[in-house]
């Protein structure tokens, strides 16, 4: 057996946090999958809040949500704007109460998609510092970084930046990355405190 993809890394760390009735957020909804399984694992009785500029990307995670046959879904809110403006979309009773916000940076992976609209370092940077406030103590950020395509690899060294600078006081960062490709996709997560 072989180490874990870089999503599948994420979906791990995330599962051991996230529980029935919890709130979480997809920051990059892209094609849904991390809308999905958020879903999934916070239940029927959680929220879960999905940030994307795209409306293709929105349609496309409707559709998945749509098409799954699981009967006990969280409530998922798909909004149509940037994950920079996550803190004042969600309410403030869930400030400071959110158990997961979840990045997937990069571009619609999707046929026919344009290739050129990618998330950017400032908006990017924001966002993660939003999610951190959002978060509960002993919640989790996960951010699957892709420095191989255009804009990618500047993204990923400021996330890496941000995550190295955050204070022991505020959370614990690490990363999984393959070591032998400096172009292949890796995960940083932060827990905090």
């Amino acid at each position: 057996m072989g180490f874990l993809s870089v999503l599948s890394y994420a979906h791990q760390l995330v599962a051991a946090r996230v529980q029935p009735g919890d709130t979480a957020i997809d920051a990059t909804v892209g094609t849904g999958a991390d809308t999905l399984f958020l879903a999934k694992a916070a239940g029927r009785r959680g929220r879960i809040y999905g940030f994307d500029i795209q409306q293709e990307a929105l349609q496309l995670a409707r559709r998945r949500l749509d098409e799954d046959e699981s009967t006990s879904l969280a409530e998922v809110s798909l909004l149509h704007q940037g994950h920079e403006k996550m803190q004042e979309a969600i309410p403030d009773k869930l400030h400071g109460k959110v158990a997961a916000v979840m990045f997937n940076l990069g571009y619609l992976p999707s046929e026919g998609a344009d290739p050129s609209v990618i998330t950017h370092t400032d908006s990017t940077l924001t966002a993660l510092d939003a999610a951190m406030y959002l978060l509960r103590p002993r919640g989790i950020l996960t951010a699957v970084l892709y420095p191989g395509h255009a804009g990618g690899g500047e993204e990923a060294e400021a996330v890496l930046q941000w995550a190295s600078a955050l204070p022991v006081s505020s959370g614990q960062s690490i990363i999984y990355r393959q070591l032998q490709r400096a172009a292949s996709p890796y995960v940083v997560a932060v827990e905090k405190k």
